[in-house]
């Protein structure tokens, strides 16, 4: 099983969602990655990072509202959102 670092180096599309379990609107974006994840297939991964079973993560890539969603390739971001964001807006990237 690969690291975070693992799947975010690679050369697969890695959509990231930071949240928290606390968040209410974090909720709300489970529905939507799901619905990500069906379309994308095997073309992308989609990974939840709780930001406080994983500070090092929220600092390192300044997470400072949650629900924040970071698309990641060969290791760089390609796109970045805090709020909700919608499944469109996450596809068009």
């Amino acid at each position: 099983m690969l690291s975070f670092e693992g799947h975010i180096k690679g050369d697969t599309p890695v959509v990231v969602d930071f949240f928290a379990e606390w968040c209410g609107p974090c909720k709300m974006m489970g529905p939507v990655l799901h619905e990500v994840k069906e379309k994308v297939g095997d073309r992308a991964t989609v990974l939840k990072l709780d930001i406080d079973k994983s500070p090092h993560y929220s600092q390192l890539y300044n997470i400072q509202a949650v629900p924040t969603l970071i698309i990641f390739k060969n290791g760089n971001v390609i796109w970045r959102k805090s709020g909700v964001a919608t499944t469109q807006e996450i596809l068009q990237h």
